[in-house]
């Protein structure tokens, strides 16, 4: 839920002090400012070709042998951990490239912040039924995006925040939200030490058996 909420909170904030952002990096500029708008509108269009992408990287490992005791939940979940971590590499990114107050370089912000989007919203929920039992999915999912909503409205008093103490200069509160998106790594990090001591345990077992089939074999002989 953290992970998807700080992440979404970024994405509202960032859409919605777009246009005086742009204004103020362009000099209110009107020109200018419609083709950096009209260069976000299509990139919007092509988050329809980033969305399977992370799919694929989930699928990685799918149709692959098993090593033995290995179930196919901890492969599912190992896979999921690198596309966990890329989606908040690329929100950390995408927020560092919207705190810098150069223009040329928001054609770069636009193109992360469709990628990371489609990450997003598809890995939530890939991870949920993968983390959990499906007859749970519907629940889970549910209070996930129902927790990252009342947490997005949190934008309302930023927005208030950047109109009145900041004067319209959003620069302080790009940072701030920028170290918040920090927290967004426990989680695949967690994922990750999680999946390592299963199959650490995994191996014990292993061994464990192992070695009792030998000694049962020398007890018989």
């Amino acid at each position: 839920m953290m992970w998807l909420s700080i992440m979404q909170l970024r994405h509202y904030l960032f859409i919605g002090t777009l246009n005086p952002m742009l204004n103020r990096l362009a000099d209110n500029d009107p020109n200018l400012v419609s083709q950096y708008t009209n260069a976000f509108a299509m990139t919007q269009l092509c988050g329809v070709l980033c969305a399977p992408w992370n799919g694929l990287l989930m699928d990685r490992h799918k149709g692959k042998p098993l090593a033995p005791g290995e179930t196919e939940q901890e492969v599912d979940l190992h896979s999921s951990s690198l596309s966990l971590f890329l989606t908040s590499l690329q929100c950390l990114l995408f927020s560092v490239c919207a705190s810098v107050p150069f223009l040329p370089l928001q054609y770069l912000t636009f193109i992360l912040q469709v990628l990371n989007r489609s990450f997003l919203y598809g890995g939530n929920a890939a991870f949920i039924s993968m983390a959990f039992p499906a007859c749970h999915f519907g629940k889970l999912y549910g209070l996930v995006m129902s927790v990252s909503a009342v947490i997005s409205l949190l934008q309302y008093p930023c927005f208030a925040l950047v109109k009145g103490a900041l004067g319209g200069d959003p620069f302080f509160m790009d940072i701030a939200l920028t170290l918040v998106t920090l927290l967004a790594f426990i989680h695949p990090v967690y994922v990750y030490i999680y999946c390592k001591k299963v199959a650490h345990h995994r191996k014990d077992n292993t061994q464990t058996e192992v070695t009792n089939g030998f000694i049962m074999a020398e007890a018989k002989l």
